[in-house]
């Protein structure tokens, strides 16, 4: 059976995705999240490598890339592993996500150690911001230590994976938001225009969507992989959306 493999956000930890987890395993496909080092600043060079050795060795998978870990999910499948046999991007980009951000990078070393929640739940939450939900972005970004966070925000603000996107031969979901306050609309229409069997389902939510929307990703993500197999390279059929 088909599994799907998530590669996590910029907190680089399973904890958020342990609902959106249990509601892809609800639908019949088993699914789990792989977690960065907490204590190591790595970028996406590093990252792979990591990744890359806890990944499905017996069996089919989807590799799913949320946010953060967007790029370094078209790395992987630019050169696929054994056994992937589809992508999905999520609330993510193929470069830097703001036009001329990268400038900006090497100021990240001054933010504030721990940003405040507010702005943090403005940006990722939006109008879907709960009290439980807001504790557990900040206990999430609170098991990794600073240097960490600091890192991987510089790496996603000078990242360009664009020229691999050719190269990737399996079919692909994206999944965007209607509401995302981080990402520019630019993000998900370069992808969906560089990559020829990527299928785009907008759903209502914020950036953090597979932890707001989470059963409609759910079942998104659950119907693209029910549709693959170890040797279908074909789109799948299409999915309907919410808007």
């Amino acid at each position: 059976m088909t599994a799907v493999v998530i590669l996590p956000g910029l907190d680089g930890t399973t904890s958020l995705l342990e609902e959106f987890c249990s509601a892809v395993a609800e639908r019949g496909v088993p699914a789990h999240a792989i977690a960065y080092p907490r204590d190591r600043p790595l970028g996406y060079n590093e990252l792979e490598p990591l990744a890359r050795a806890q990944l499905p060795s017996s069996r089919p998978f989807v590799l799913l890339g949320e946010s953060f870990s967007g790029p370094l999910a078209i790395r992987i499948a630019a050169a696929p592993p054994p056994g992937l046999v589809g992508l999905v991007l999520s609330t993510t980009f193929a470069r830097a996500p703001v036009r001329g951000i990268s400038a900006l990078a090497p100021l990240v070393r001054f933010a504030p150690a721990r940003p405040p929640m507010p702005l943090l739940s403005w940006a990722l939450l939006g109008a879907w911001a709960t009290p439980h939900l807001q504790a557990q972005l900040a206990a999430a970004l609170q098991s990794v230590t600073p240097a960490v966070l600091r890192l991987r925000a510089a790496a996603a603000m000078c990242v360009d994976v664009s020229e691999l996107l050719g190269r990737i031969r399996v079919p692909v979901l994206q999944l965007t938001a209607n509401n995302d306050r981080l990402l520019a609309a630019s993000a998900s229409a370069e992808l969906a225009k560089s990559l020829p069997s990527c299928q785009t389902i907008a759903l209502l939510g914020p950036h953090l969507l597979l932890q707001t929307a989470t059963q409609q990703s759910a079942q998104a993500v659950a119907a693209f992989a029910l549709g693959l197999g170890p040797n279908n390279s074909s789109k799948p059929t299409p999915l309907r959306g919410a808007a």
